[in-house]
């Protein structure tokens, strides 16, 4: 088997906001993803299937289905899946505490890494105050974001006939645009002090499609991402280091070129 089809074993892998139901949603470039890594325990940290889009329209093709089967295949085979719901597919939140198929369904998880640090895995919509408190304006937002996914589609076809890179247009906004960086800052003190609350060393979360690792004050920021824009997801190696894969087009094409960014390199 060649270096690039390869499969790599980690001890654990942490996947969220995948928005399985929608348009948005890159299932093809997560199969790729999915057949290269395997995983002794895999987290998934919310809003895994959009009920909230799929309550307007639906959209569910046949790479949708196969990343529902490809986890259970892994579940099958061996490992353990943890599926912890969020906002967008909070009606499994009714079944906490029962297995589908051997997949666990948990409101929240501490993980353990192999070097011995507690981590609390969550998905993190609790601490969204307007997910808590103005369920409207969520739902706008998320109307918002859908726009701007619009948008950037279109964009990004004319940037690629004049050879420009893919670009993104709602990850931009959520970095300049001011009360979204207050928002995200809040959001990631909120989740740092929960996870202090608890006696974790750290927090794992999703939500926000804002992929980082990042010290908080002594405890470990770590966000999954997405795979609408970004792609990304958090792995554990065999000796506990963390790292933030990114799974982008030009590994897809490549039949399973890993990308990684280390440790080091993916704190701020």
């Amino acid at each position: 088997m060649s270096e690039q089809t390869a499969s790599r074993h980690l001890r654990s892998l942490f996947l969220s906001d995948v928005h399985l139901g929608t348009r948005d949603c890159q299932a093809e470039l997560l199969l790729d993803f999915m057949r290269v890594h395997e995983a002794e325990t895999i987290y998934l940290v919310g809003d895994i299937v959009d009920g909230w889009r799929m309550r307007r329209a639906w959209f569910w093709t046949q790479a949708h289905n196969d990343v529902v089967q490809k986890l259970l295949r892994k579940g099958r085979k061996g490992a353990r899946i943890v599926y912890i719901p969020g906002n967008h597919d909070e009606f499994l939140r009714d079944y906490l505490g029962t297995h589908f198929g051997g997949v666990e369904v948990m409101d929240r998880a501490i993980h353990e890494t192999a070097d011995g640090r507690r981590l609390l895995v969550i998905h993190g919509d609790q601490f969204d105050v307007v997910v808590r408190h103005a369920r409207w304006l969520a739902y706008f937002g998320d109307w918002a974001y859908e726009t701007a996914l619009w948008l950037n589609t279109r964009l990004n076809k004319l940037r690629r006939a004049v050879g420009l890179p893919y670009w993104s247009l709602s990850a931009w906004a959520k970095l300049k645009v001011k009360n979204a960086v207050n928002f995200i800052g809040a959001f990631e003190e909120a989740l740092s002090h929960e996870a202090r609350r608890v006696g974790a060393d750290g927090v794992v979360c999703g939500h926000i499609h804002h992929a980082v690792m990042r010290d908080m004050n002594g405890i470990e920021y770590i966000n999954t991402g997405d795979w609408v824009e970004s792609c990304t997801a958090i792995a554990e190696h065999h000796d506990g280091r963390l790292e933030i894969i990114r799974w982008t087009m030009l590994e897809h094409e490549q039949t399973g070129k890993v990308a990684l960014l280390p440790r080091a390199e993916a704190a701020e």
